[in-house]
């Protein structure tokens, strides 16, 4: 049995909201899963930039928290 390990992508809209994708992993396959529209994707590879992606073109949420919200 594969050991199951979750992360996740957070990034903030232009009007402060946060959106969250949630990266379950499991073997080499992971689930994608974004918290504010329900999209679910699998990834075998670069998982966290496809949900960056995601954020980006389905949510305008590019700000990232852990830089302090800096957008230069």
């Amino acid at each position: 049995m594969p050991h199951i390990t979750n992360s996740r992508v957070s990034r903030w809209d232009q009007h402060g909201r946060s959106h969250i994708v949630r990266v379950e992993k499991a073997g080499v396959q992971r689930q994608l899963t974004c918290e504010t529209c329900g999209w679910r994707r699998t990834a075998r590879f670069l998982p966290w930039l496809k949900a960056e992606e995601h954020l980006e073109r389905e949510h305008q949420a590019t700000v990232d928290p852990a830089s302090g919200g800096d957008r230069s």
